[in-house]
C-alpha cells in the first residue's frame, strides 16, 4: 500500500473537517462540540471508542488483524480565548479561536484513523487514538491519563504532532528531536508582607517594595550563577502588584511568573533555591511571605530510540531531504510531556506556513495554516504506526 497516495486523496476530506472544526472552537477541558464532531467521524468510519476521559476527551481504538504492541496517537482538541481575525471564509465567530492549528491536528488525526482502520488487516497490533482536551494550559494529558487513556489495552509508545508556522521548517518539511525537546512549564506566586507607614515615614514600617526589588534580582542568579549554562533555564517574572497611592508605602507586595527548565533535576533546584531566597530576604528585612511553586508540565523528553525509528518512517511520506533535525530544543511547553513520561515515543513539528505573504505566529489572532500540507501529517502518521507495529511485532 502506497500511504502517501492514499492519504493525498482524502485531501478534500481533511481540509473540510479542518474548516468544520474552526468554525466551532472552544476553550479548556469542556469541548463538547469539538467532541461529538469527532465522535460522529469516528462512528462513521466503524471505529471504537469512548468519550468523556479526563473531560471531554476521546479514546480510539483500532486493533489489528494480528496481535500485537499498542501505539497511541495524539492530538489537542482546545482553542484559545481570542477572538479571529484572518478573515477567512470559515472563520469562527464565537469569540474563541484555534490559533494554535489544533483544528489542524483533529483533521490531520481523523484521517490517519481511517487510513488505518481501513488497512487494519495490515497492523500488526493496535493503535490507539487520543483526541485531547486542555492543553493550553490546564495539562488534559495528566487528566487523560489519569482517567485511563493510555489503558485497555495497554499503550506501549505514543507520537504526537504539531503544525507549526516557523522559519526553520518549509511547509510540509518534518521537524524531529531527539531527547529533552520543550521545556517544563511552572508558575509561582510570591507574597512579600511588609507593614505598611507614609511614605515619609519608612522607619515606622517595613517596606515589602524594597523587599521585592531584591528578590527580583536575586531570583535571576540562580539561573545565571547556580544553573549550569549546559542546562538550558528560565526564570521570569511576569507580574509586579503592590500599593495604591504614591506617598503610601503598603503592606505587601505579590510577585508572579514562571519557570521552564529542560531538566527536572533543574527545575527541581530551582525550586527550592528561590524559596530559600524568599524565606532569607524577607526574614532579613524583618517581613515575612506566602511563596506558592506551582510544577505544571513536566520537560517533553523524546525517546532516541523512537524518534529515529519515526524519523525513517516520516522520510517514506516526505523525502530524505524534509525530515530535519531540528538545531535546537524550545523553552515553551507542551503536555504531550505527560504520555512521554510514561512510555516512549517522540513529538515532531510539521512544516505548515500558509506562504501567502507575511505569516502570524502562533496564538495570534490571524494566525493561520496551510491547508496542502494535511495529507502529509496524515500519511506520516499512518506510516509511523505501520511501521513501528511491524518492527516491534516480535518483541
Amino acid at each position: 500500500m502506497n500511504t502517501a497516495d492514499k492519504a493525498r486523496e482524502m485531501t478534500g476530506d481533511l481540509v473540510a473537517w479542518r474548516r468544520d472544526l474552526h468554525r466551532c472552537p472552544e476553550v479548556g477541558l469542556d469541548t463538547p462540540v469539538t467532541a461529538a464532531y469527532i465522535s460522529e467521524k469516528l462512528r462513521r468510519t466503524g471505529i471504537e471508542h469512548r468519550g468523556n476521559v479526563g473531560g471531554s476527551g476521546i479514546v480510539g481504538v483500532i486493533r489489528g488483524a494480528a496481535a500485537g504492541r499498542t501505539l497511541a496517537l495524539r492530538s489537542d482538541m482546545d482553542a484559545l480565548p481570542i477572538r479571529e481575525e484572518t478573515g477567512l471564509p470559515f472563520a469562527s465567530t464565537n469569540g474563541n479561536m484555534h490559533a494554535c492549528g489544533h483544528d489542524a491536528h483533529m483533521a490531520m488525526l481523523l484521517g490517519a484513523a481511517r487510513l488505518l482502520h481501513d488497512n487494519r488487516s495490515l497492523l500488526k497490533g493496535n493503535v490507539k487514538l487520543i483526541f485531547q482536551p486542555g492543553e493550553e494550559g490546564l495539562g488534559g494529558a495528566k487528566r487523560m491519563i489519569e482517567d485511563g487513556a493510555l489503558e485497555n489495552p495497554q499503550v506501549d509508545a505514543a507520537l504526537g504532532q504539531h503544525i507549526f508556522v516557523t522559519e526553520h521548517l518549509l511547509p510540509g518539511q518534518v521537524g524531529i528531536y531527539y531527547g529533552n525537546m520543550m521545556a517544563s512549564m511552572d508558575r509561582f506566586r510570591i507574597k512579600v508582607i511588609g507593614k505598611g507607614c507614609h511614605g515619609a515615614m519608612p522607619e515606622a514600617g517595613i517596606d515589602p517594595v524594597v523587599m521585592a526589588g531584591q528578590l527580583v534580582t536575586s531570583l535571576q542568579t540562580i539561573v545565571s550563577r547556580e544553573i549550569s549554562p549546559l542546562r538550558p533555564a528560565v526564570l521570569s517574572i511576569g507580574r509586579i502588584h503592590g500599593g495604591s497611592a504614591f506617598n503610601i508605602i503598603p503592606g505587601e507586595v505579590e510577585l508572579e511568573g514562571t519557570v521552564r527548565a529542560l531538566h527536572q533535576e533543574v527545575r527541581e533546584k530551582i525550586a527550592a533555591r528561590m524559596g530559600e531566597i524568599v524565606r532569607g530576604i524577607t526574614q532579613a528585612s524583618g517581613g515575612s511571605h506566602e511563596f506558592i511553586y506551582d510544577f505544571g508540565y513536566p520537560p517533553l523528553v523524546n525517546d532516541p530510540g523512537f524518534t529515529g525509528t519515526f524519523g525513517e518512517s516520516a522520510r517514506k511520506i516526505v523525502g530524505e531531504k524534509n525530515v530535519v533535525v531540528l538545531p535546537v530544543p524550545s523553552m515553551v511547553s507542551e503536555d504531550m510531556a505527560y504520555y512521554l513520561e510514561k512510555v516512549p515515543g517522540t513529538f515532531y513539528e510539521l512544516g505548515g506556513n500558509p506562504n501567502r505573504g507575511k505569516s502570524f505566529p502562533h496564538h495570534n489572532p490571524r494566525f493561520d495554516v496551510s491547508e496542502e500540507v494535511f495529507w502529509k501529517g496524515t500519511a506520516v502518521l499512518a506510516q509511523a504506526a505501520f511501521d513501528w507495529l511491524e518492527k516491534n511485532s516480535a518483541l
